[in-house]
């Protein structure tokens, strides 16, 4: 079952996952072949590698690409705590004005106010932003129809809470969430989530709960544990990042509840323990999405 969940999802990101506007123009892009330009490319992560799902997930991608001989990259990880934060804009800034990328990359909601004002002083530099938006022609944006996905998620914890014949699934139908930072973007995966689910069992509650850190998994996992041990809730979907591992271990270590990943396939990604209590996740292939632009 949960094999054919994660091919459903694939399928339906792959159709209509992301657009993307802003793209330079034909002869700016690379390719395969004889005489493709090897392009040099920056990945700058507002946040650090290692979290299993989203820039993880990313980087798996400008990999992909490497390996196959279409760029050379380098990945900074700037870190994701509030006192990481002022380091952000100085990094972007200094990488653009280096002069040494032909595209620096970058993703997230948090990021576009500082690529807006550095894309604005280095007209000549090539941007890529994802999961977010910016203003300057300079920058190609590229988006992700997470409602989508969330709304598949939601069919399927929603049936899986009501077959109690499964290990872990109790009577309740409660299922939970667990999101990283109150913001659109999050909410996007919630909407479609919540819908979803109602659409399958209209009587069905939506356990919502938000860590406040993408990085933060320890307070994840004792909203999670809540939701296990005070509300009921025999799955937990973690959209959260890093953060979101700890819903996953919450539901390991109760014992009673399964856990559904986020943004890579995070059967493959965890521990074995971990892996084994995960239903299925929620792809958005944002290292695909990189691929794709490169392709294009």
């Amino acid at each position: 079952m949960k094999k054919l969940i994660a091919l459903m999802l694939a399928l339906v990101l792959s159709v209509a996952a992301f657009g993307c506007n802003n793209a330079p123009a034909d002869d700016e892009k690379g390719g395969e072949g004889d005489g493709a330009k090897v392009y040099n490319v920056v990945n700058l992560v507002n946040g650090n590698l290692g979290d299993k799902s989203f820039f993880d997930s990313a980087e798996s991608g400008l990999k992909e690409l490497a390996d196959a001989g279409r760029i050379t990259y380098k990945t900074i990880e700037m870190g994701g705590t509030d006192a990481d934060q002022p380091t952000w804009k100085t990094t972007l800034d200094d990488v653009s004005s280096s002069g040494e990328y032909d595209l620096v990359i970058c993703g997230t909601y948090q990021m576009p106010e500082y690529l807006n004002e550095i894309a604005a002083k280095y007209p000549d530099q090539k941007y890529l932003i994802y999961d977010s938006e910016a203003s300057q022609p300079n920058v190609v944006n590229i988006n992700y129809k997470q409602n989508d996905m969330g709304y598949l998620v939601g069919v399927f914890a929603a049936a899986m809470t009501t077959e109690t014949s499964v290990d872990k699934i109790n009577e309740q139908a409660v299922v939970g969430f667990v999101g990283g930072v109150d913001s659109p973007v999050i909410n996007d995966f919630l909407y479609g989530f919540i819908q979803g689910a109602q659409a399958t069992n209209a009587d069905i509650k939506v356990d919502t709960r938000y860590a406040n850190s993408y990085v933060d998994t320890a307070t994840a996992k004792e909203l999670a544990l809540s939701m296990i041990n005070d509300k009921g809730c025999d799955i937990v979907w973690g959209v959260a990042g890093l953060s979101g591992n700890g819903a996953a271990e919450a539901a390991l270590e109760t014992g009673k509840a399964w856990f559904i990943g986020v943004d890579s396939d995070q059967e493959l990604t965890l521990d074995a323990e971990t892996a084994a209590i995960t239903l299925t996740s929620g792809l958005k292939n944002i290292g695909q999405s990189l691929v794709w632009f490169f392709d294009e």
